[in-house]
């Protein structure tokens, strides 16, 4: 398989980059990944980078995310951090492979049996740990005020489209590009399970 040129990229809509994503997932599952020669990507993205989309995760070691969705180098942007919470240094990441890169889609990626989120929800307290996982608060109140209870994995879903709106609402860049339709955000959580990948 090839390497994104920025031809390609320009002739990525939002919509189909989602749909790589997703088919990139089913080839994974089916055990059936694209022949690539990673070392030949090294070469031919050597005097530049075009990817396609953005992916915020987890830094979970079990959420490969270009194994994942089937990708090579040069294909998409990776951002992780325990809990795929949004910070400000994430955001400017994000905001780069969208706005000067020009990435098509971000995706944000949660997991199922998260330990950030079931920290958070355990409420631990520990060093730069506590900082980090305040931001997964909003999540679990979320959760709390819908259901009455405090269910882990639907607080990983919750905490997934708590990045979406912070995204939204804390970068105008990235919330003016969504609108103008150059850019789609979406999010999904990724099953340690079997490896299956659910759109939300």
């Amino acid at each position: 398989m090839s390497t994104i040129t920025k031809e390609i990229q320009d002739g990525i809509s939002p919509d189909r980059a989602i749909e790589m994503l997703k088919e990139g997932n089913q080839r994974f599952l089916n055990k059936n990944e694209s022949e690539r020669d990673l070392h030949v990507q090294v070469n031919q993205t050597s005097g530049g980078q075009f990817p396609y989309a953005a992916v915020l995760s987890c830094i979970d070691s079990r959420v490969p995310v270009e194994l994942t969705f089937d990708q090579g180098i040069g294909d998409i942007f990776s951002a992780r951090v325990a809990g795929n919470i949004i910070n400000e240094d994430i955001l400017g990441s994000i905001e780069y492979a969208c706005g000067v890169a020009g990435s098509k889609a971000i995706l944000v990626l949660g997991h199922t049996k998260c330990g950030a989120v079931t920290a958070a929800c355990q409420g631990v307290e520990l060093g730069n740990i506590t900082a980090l996982l305040s931001k997964v608060k909003p999540a679990i109140k979320e959760v709390q005020e819908r259901t009455g209870q405090l269910e882990v994995e639907e607080v990983t879903k919750s905490n997934v489209n708590q990045s979406i709106q912070e995204i939204r609402e804390k970068s105008a860049l990235l919330s003016d590009l969504e609108k103008d339709g150059k850019i789609k955000i979406v999010g999904a959580v990724y099953h340690v399970e079997d490896g299956h990948v659910t759109f939300l």
